[in-house]
């Protein structure tokens, strides 16, 4: 059976296949959706304005994807520290609750609720063959993840470990902090001009992501027993229009 309330912080395909077709994707932007988005969003705005910057000096490319440099290492540490607090967010706000410190084995949680590695992203101005990103797919088949693992490498032994701070893995954890965000609120960027959400349906099957850089393929496989099933035009009346998800169920 379809799923008749929202669940906080998580974006799914409806059971007739779209995402925001007809308004209904107007849940994302519900006070009660997600604690201060704006905030999350915006930190991946500025991250995406510094790897612009980078590209002056590093081309997107095949050829530089194993490049390494201490301004790569900055910017890999401060993209995982977002998805970080976008993990952390999702199961937060969902009331999900495990004594120490959270860690893979809770954030994987993620992959089953929100499906994220389904997600592609695509480089624009890319040179070669290597500019469309899947930064969960290890996930898939419940494997690490080969640029969080080299952030974690990277920042506790930058002397040891400073070369895995590559291009590839900075894109990746850029990349992988666009589909965490699409993933909660589609298109939205919160801005204070946003008054919609984006329409769907372009040619090549991908959509302008947030910050409108990266173009972005959201998954079409949802099971439809996990998809959305409801009329946001009446759900929204609710004093509470959102379910949470039970995170501790799932393994």
């Amino acid at each position: 059976m379809p799923v008749e309330k929202p669940y906080r912080r998580t974006c799914r395909q409806f059971v007739d296949g779209k995402y925001a077709a007809g308004g209904r994707g107007q849940y994302v932007t519900h006070p009660k959706f997600a604690e201060s988005p704006e905030h999350y969003v915006r930190a991946f705005l500025l991250l995406q304005k510094d790897l612009h910057e980078l590209f002056d000096f590093v081309e997107p490319s095949d050829t530089n994807l194993p490049c390494y440099s201490y301004r790569i290492h900055s910017l890999l540490l401060r993209a995982c520290v977002e998805v970080e607090a976008n993990w952390k967010a999702i199961l937060r706000e969902n009331g999900y609750q495990r004594a120490g410190r959270w860690d893979q084995s809770d954030y994987r949680k993620i992959e089953k609720t929100h499906l994220l590695s389904g997600y592609r992203i695509m480089v624009p101005n890319w040179t070669g063959t290597e500019g469309m990103r899947v930064p969960f797919v290890a996930w898939s088949s419940d494997c690490s993840l080969p640029w969080y693992q080299a952030y974690n490498a990277a920042k506790h032994d930058r002397h040891s470990e400073f070369d895995r701070a590559t291009f590839a893995h900075l894109l990746d954890a850029c990349c992988g902090l666009l589909v965490l965000l699409s993933a909660q609120f589609r298109t939205e960027d919160f801005s204070p001009g946003a008054g919609f959400v984006a329409l769907e349906g372009q040619s090549d099957g991908m959509e302008s992501g947030i910050g409108g850089y990266f173009r972005v393929e959201f998954p079409t496989n949802w099971p439809p027993e996990l998809r959305y099933d409801f009329d946001w035009g009446q759900l929204q009346s609710n004093a509470d229009p959102f379910e949470t998800i039970d995170y501790s169920t799932i393994p």
